[in-house]
């Protein structure tokens, strides 16, 4: 499927008169569309929620968007939940799952009320006792089954190496206390494979746990009141792959709750999911200009923006689409590296990359930024990270985050002398211009 990016080079070039680059930025649209969709596939399920993955999109605007379609969050820090807690979002809406987990977390989600979902069997102890002798009334435990996870097109991941959630014997286990100790409401929650492109993860996810459910019930007397899908609902990141169809997905998973819940008298399970890349990642772009050609052993573009801006491909050397904006249907005749200006030679965003002849000052759009992009930034070298752009449905572009300043890079040094000597500096910095340079 091809990469069409959501903005233009005659777009870009007005943001940036006010906007300078690297900055990220979102399609409202295309985020619109793609919530309701999710909604719709799952309207058969009365108790259905979408908890947007937190970590995946830190940004209350874009969050406040997904809770228009009644979306949830799905929080894994105390940072996370006091982010939902300020945008008015509590109890149930609120998924807490966490590994590892600070006592002091812990508390917070139950004073909020959020749904705490336990990653080990001997959390249950360590809740108990954080919430002084108690434990809320509404647990959910997190299930790994172990082993290799395939599917009909082969292995899709490795549960068994995952240090996350507990055995089926401790799953069960888990039930048994926690009805013994007075909690009411129970769910579960898996996840065992990471960005699949294919309409059979979720179905065979689903029929994996409602098989569990069963034996829980059968076993324990437990009836689950839900059961949390988690995440693993990919998108393609190369132009050779086909999107999910999330609509196929909603009734696959339909069709197994029809097979297996049912007919075992588990027909009132709310089905949850936790889809932050699936929900974003395409309707996010990184907007980068390139500032200088190398040509040495190979052929090299430098951009404005690094792998503070998107780790992705550093970190795991993941693949992004680039388009050079404006040359969309130019020939892709040059190869070249795409660098950024860390002292890492794993800062590239694209290796060996067919692109069109790419010129000084050209702008490049790096596609499936929406997720996992921004929020893995960090300030390595110094860096700081950048803006977030909002692209609004009526064309208009909003700032829903503002690029860091060395100011706020500085702001948790103790050395206050060394603080207020740069702050002065500032001035100086800032009247630094690109025409006084270039």
């Amino acid at each position: 499927m091809k990469k069409i990016p959501f903005v233009s080079k005659e777009q870009i070039e007005e943001i940036t008169k006010t906007y300078p680059t690297p900055f990220h930025i979102y399609d409202e649209a295309g985020i619109r569309k793609n919530a309701a969709a999710v909604r719709d596939a799952f309207s058969w399920n009365r108790g259905f929620r979408e908890y947007f993955a937190v970590k995946a999109t830190p940004n209350p605007r874009l969050i406040g968007i997904l809770r228009e379609y009644g979306c949830g969050t799905d929080c894994s820090s105390m940072t996370e939940l006091m982010l939902s807690k300020a945008m008015g979002i509590s109890g149930e809406e609120i998924m807490f799952s966490s590994n590892d987990t600070p006592a002091a977390e812990y508390v917070y989600a139950d004073r909020i009320g959020a749904t705490i979902n336990l990653d080990d069997i001997t959390h249950i102890d360590y809740l108990e006792k954080a919430l002084g002798g108690r434990l809320p009334k509404t647990l959910s435990c997190r299930y790994n089954p172990g082993g290799v996870f395939t599917m009909s097109n082969g292995i899709m991941d490795n549960p068994g190496d995952a240090k996350f959630g507990m055995t089926t014997e401790q799953t069960i286990e888990a039930y048994r206390i926690l009805q013994k100790k007075g909690v009411q409401r129970l769910g579960i929650h898996a996840f065992l494979a990471s960005n699949t492109v294919t309409n059979e993860y979720y179905p065979k996810l689903a029929g994996q746990l409602f098989e569990l459910a069963v034996r829980i019930k059968e076993e324990t007397g437990a009836a689950l009141s839900f059961i949390n899908l988690s995440g693993g609902v990919g998108i393609p990141y190369t132009e050779e792959g086909e999107p999910n169809d999330i609509a196929v997905i909603g009734e696959g998973v339909r069709k197994e709750y029809e097979r297996i819940l049912i007919p075992a008298g588990l027909n009132d399970v709310a089905i949850y999911t936790e889809m932050g890349r699936f929900m974003l990642a395409p309707y996010g772009g990184l907007v980068t200009q390139a500032i200088h050609e190398k040509h040495t052993h190979k052929e090299y573009i430098g951009v404005d923006a690094s792998a503070v801006n998107l780790m992705r491909p550093a970190m795991y050397g993941a693949y992004h689409h680039i388009t050079v904006l404006g040359k969309e249907d130019a020939p892709a005749d040059t190869v070249v590296d795409v660098t950024g200006s860390l002292c890492e030679n794993n800062d590239k965003f694209a290796i060996d990359r067919k692109l069109p002849a790419v010129e000084m000052g050209d702008y490049l759009f790096i596609h499936d930024a929406g997720a996992h992009g921004f929020s893995m930034g960090y300030n390595y070298n110094g860096k700081l990270k950048s803006a977030e752009l909002l692209l609004k449905e009526d064309g208009s572009v909003e700032q829903i985050r503002r690029p860091e300043t060395p100011m706020d890079y500085f702001a948790t040094l103790s050395d206050q002398g060394i603080y207020e000597r740069i702050e002065r500096e500032m001035q100086e910095v800032s009247g630094i211009r690109i025409s006084n340079v270039l």
